[in-house]
């Protein structure tokens, strides 16, 4: 019998990418759309690997796992596995970390740029008859302002190294897991949140969703932070409460705010979010373009091949 590849929710149609690299272990590849726990736990029991993109592989279902050897995700967060049920289960984790720096970075800076330059309501404007907008939102100018990034990693790396092309005074890191002087070297400034906060023109949010991150840019945060602040985050919705940030645009605790990523994705209809104009939303879309998604599944199906052929995947979570 092949060896079972299953996909356990179809977002890309079209996987040639990983049967072409799977065919060395005479593997099928299994596209499924799985929705329901319970089904996932009868359909995955045949898997030996999984391809996983946003269900929530939960420690029932791993533990319902008879024949899997390794759960490789399909991008570089792993928050909708529980690693620890892998662990003891004896199935490896797997990740893509760093297929989509460049389209983050780009997108997060393209997101900066119009909410400074308010260019949304300018065109829905513009195509609604307007002209000469000036009093519809105020718009200062970038140059001399602060930065202020929330991680620094890859991603954050770049937004800063795109961005201090714009003639800021200074970009300041919060990033505790960071060298100081990693961070001085690469022509920022190292502080802590509080002061990030409170002395940044625009904040940029590029950490990883974790227990201390999850709700780390709440209504008191926001306060900290200059009424003419921009917020961007396109790292994960939860790292902001929501509501909080609804009701800070709303009563100018803060200018405005860009995001590709929601607490709910997508919002419902009626979420609060959707009514404000101080805000530019996109659909978590940060991380695609062509070229990112075709080496996202190449990279997501060499993880697999690799603990298929009886070694670790190329980039691990957790061992075993």
């Amino acid at each position: 019998m092949k060896t079972q590849v299953y996909v356990t929710d179809d977002r890309y149609r079209d996987y040639s990418i990983e049967r072409e690299i799977l065919a060395e272990v005479d593997a099928d590849v299994v596209v499924c759309d799985l929705h329901d726990p319970a089904v996932a736990r009868t359909t995955l029991a045949k898997a030996d690997a999984i391809l996983l993109n946003l269900f929530n592989m939960n420690a029932e279902i791993i533990g319902s796992l008879k024949n899997c050897q390794v759960i490789s995700r399909y991008g570089v967060g792993i928050d909708n596995v529980d690693i620890a049920a892998a662990t003891k289960a004896g199935i490896w984790v797997a990740r893509v970390p760093s297929y989509c720096v460049d389209e983050v970075a780009v997108h997060t800076v393209g997101l900066l740029l119009s909410a400074i330059r308010k260019i949304p309501v300018r065109d829905s404007s513009v195509r609604a008859g307007g002209w000469n907008l000036q009093d519809t939102q105020k718009i200062h100018r970038m140059a001399g302002r602060r930065l202020g990034i929330i991680g620094f990693g890859a991603v954050g790396r770049e937004v800063h190294k795109r961005l201090s092309t714009f003639q800021l005074a200074e970009t300041l890191v919060y990033d505790p897991s960071k060298d100081p002087d990693v961070v001085r070297e690469a022509g920022a400034e190292p502080v802590p949140l509080e002061t990030l906060l409170k002395e940044s023109d625009y904040v940029s949010i590029h950490a990883p969703l974790s227990d201390s991150t999850t709700g780390l840019i709440d209504r008191d945060r926001l306060a900290m932070m200059k009424p003419g602040a921009i917020l961007v985050n396109t790292a994960r919705g939860k790292i902001v409460k929501q509501a909080d940030l609804v009701d800070a645009l709303r009563d100018g605790v803060i200018a405005y705010a860009a995001l590709d990523v929601l607490d709910g994705e997508p919002p419902e209809a009626g979420d609060p979010i959707l009514s404000l104009d101080n805000i530019i939303l996109t659909d978590h879309c940060a991380y695609y373009s062509e070229q990112s998604i075709a080496e996202l599944k190449a990279k997501a199906a060499y993880n697999v091949l690799e603990v298929l052929k009886g070694r670790s995947p190329v980039y691990p979570v957790n061992a075993v």
